[in-house]
């Protein structure tokens, strides 16, 4: 059994414009950003650039060949796919592991940096640990050869494909592809499209996850029934985070409609992918349902924290109130002592009592600030919320 190709992918929204910046920096170094040229220069030299194409196929798309013969391919809608033939069955999983860090310590790297302007990503996304399928393609195997590759990896079949250019027999996250009589362009973009999908479907379940996390910790926040004065403002500083984090995360799901539709026409149109289609075509039309539901619960989480903001800008409000009517209780008292002070002495002097009742004042107003802050701060106000049963079937 010959081992001929191994690929591994990711996917992140871009456009044609990003697309256009990263070809001038892994062209010649440079940006026409406020990035520091010397690190855009030392970012580029890591990642061993051998040739740099422009190219397009249905979508527009930028070959990258490096210096131990790795192709990069990136598409104008973010797809990054990135392959050797330099691999063999004995080297195969040393091979993978090249290609893995190739991609996290070398390209994503330098993708990360060109693109640190601008809207951020959530810090919710920003660390998350990717798990890439893994795509071997091999040569007219056998079914006991793809079996037993299949034992060195993962033990589980999910599914298998068959059809007279190429058959696919797929693990969790490994896919093995045993290629009959078709083109190795032909095995790319089956593996493109299939990278597509599983990256799509991975960051739906991502922000679905994410949606039930922030959820909670809105409910943690509301779900109390009497705050302190003192802990007010710490609450809304946390909902005014979650906020910034539901509206960041918003504006990259809306995104996402444009690129599944893109990407399902040029598939369709594509007649090398008609019995792929014909099998999981569908799978787009789900994505797009499985989007449609995951903008709906976001609308619902968006909603919900700036029902928890309302909330607790109006327990602010009455926080601010009580503290105002302690200074002016304070202000008042100050106010009666100078008055009672005209209308027992006959005529202004400076004694050694009156500069001892006018410290003994002071220390009384300060004493009366420091007790009515106190209470304030003690002080529990309620929350008062419309209760729902989260376990309604």
């Amino acid at each position: 059994m010959k081992i001929s190709n191994v690929y591994i992918g990711g996917w992140f929204q871009r456009t044609m414009l990003q697309l256009s910046e990263v070809y001038d920096f892994l062209r010649n170094g440079e940006s026409q950003l406020k990035l520091n040229k010397k690190k855009l220069a030392e970012l580029r030299k890591n990642l061993n650039i051998g040739n740099v194409e422009y190219g397009v196929s249905g979508e527009e798309f930028i070959l990258v060949t490096t210096g131990d013969r790795l192709q990069v391919k990136i598409f104008e809608d973010g797809l990054i796919v990135i392959g050797s033939s330099e691999v063999s069955e004995e080297t195969l999983f040393a091979d993978i592991e090249r290609l893995k860090s190739y991609y996290e310590s070398q390209l994503s790297p330098a993708i990360n940096y060109l693109f640190s302007l601008g809207a951020p990503v959530p810090k919710e996304l920003a660390h998350i640990e990717n798990i890439y399928p893994y795509f071997v393609v091999c040569d007219n195997a056998t079914r006991e050869d793809i079996a037993e590759l299949l034992s060195k990896t993962e033990r589980q079949k999910y599914f298998e494909f068959d059809n007279k250019s190429y058959s696919v027999l797929r693990g969790d996250k490994y896919y093995f592809i045993n290629n009959k009589k078709t083109s190795k362009s032909n095995i790319e973009r089956y593996v493109e499209e299939q990278v597509f999908i599983r990256e799509f479907k991975g960051q739906l379940h991502r922000y679905l996850n994410l949606h039930r996390i922030i959820w909670e910790k809105i409910d943690t926040v509301k779900d109390r029934a009497r705050v302190r004065g003192s802990d007010v403002v710490m609450f809304s500083t946390k909902l005014e985070s979650y906020a910034k984090t539901v509206t960041l995360i918003d504006g990259r799901i809306r995104q996402m409609s444009t690129y599944i539709s893109t990407r399902e026409r040029i598939a369709k149109q594509d007649k090398d992918l008609e019995e792929f289609l014909a099998i999981s075509g569908f799978r787009y039309e789900t994505l797009r349902n499985t989007l449609e539901y995951i903008k709906d619960l976001w609308d619902m989480t968006k909603n919900y924290v700036q029902s928890a903001q309302k909330l607790f800008d109006g327990i602010k409000q009455d926080v601010t109130s009580s503290s105002i009517n302690s200074l002016t209780i304070v202000t008042s008292m100050s106010a009666g002592a100078a008055i009672l002070d005209l209308f027992t002495e006959s005529e202004p002097s400076f004694t050694t009592f009156g500069f001892i009742y006018f410290f003994v004042l002071a220390i009384i107003g300060w004493l009366a600030t420091r007790i009515l802050s106190w209470v304030a701060n003690r002080r529990k106000y309620e929350i008062q919320d419309v209760d729902i049963d989260k376990n309604i079937k």
